[in-house]
């Protein structure tokens, strides 16, 4: 069994002023720096080290990895971690996004990609990430559109307490176990800073 632990980048400043982001980006605020070094103690009292970290090329996913790893470990950035794309959608008010579930939506009316494209991308992506050798304690910070997508893919195998719930805060952690051949999350973890 190999540990991976998924979380989300710290709040942004698209977040704080509750914009869509998507594959564009916008910087961490002093919040979502908070957020990640809460993240950072968490690791560090329950002596969880990394022997390889992960993140999407989006400024705040690396931005969050780095203050989670004290700016002490080697990571590759990877652009299938990206979040969702959101096409023409992308910074606009989260107030003009459709009801859940997405599906299609942003593919069919804003160029962007459909819900199953994420999925495949962010399973695809994780799994090959999974499969390296020397990969037993994994960190890989995200983006909440696509690590929902993750998280509801394997949902089923989730232990109690521990199922995908909508709506992912800021530096949430998820905890999977990989047996080789699929996850389940054992945890979930949010950050108590606000």
């Amino acid at each position: 069994m190999s540990d991976l632990y998924m979380m989300r980048h710290g709040q942004t400043l698209f977040n704080a002023h509750k914009m869509i982001q998507g594959w564009c980006d916008s910087p961490l605020t002093d919040l979502g720096r908070s957020q990640a070094l809460f993240a950072h103690n968490y690791f560090l009292q329950n002596k969880i080290v990394f022997d390889h970290a992960y993140c999407s090329t989006s400024e705040r996913a690396s931005d969050t990895l780095e203050i989670v790893t004290g700016n002490n470990m080697p990571y590759t950035r990877l652009k299938e971690l990206k979040e969702w794309n959101f096409g023409k959608y992308e910074g606009q008010s989260e107030n003009i996004n459709p009801p859940l579930p997405y599906n299609d939506f942003f593919k069919k009316y804003a160029g962007g990609e459909s819900q199953s494209e994420v999925e495949n991308r962010i399973v695809g992506a994780v799994t090959s990430i999974m499969q390296k050798a020397n990969h037993n304690t994994v960190l890989i910070v995200t983006h909440g559109g696509s690590l929902a997508n993750f998280a509801r893919h394997f949902d089923a195998n989730a232990l109690e307490g521990a199922h995908y719930k909508s709506g992912i805060p800021n530096c949430s952690i998820f905890h999977y176990l990989w047996d080789g051949n699929t996850f389940t999350c054992t945890s979930i973890l949010s950050p108590s800073v606000s």
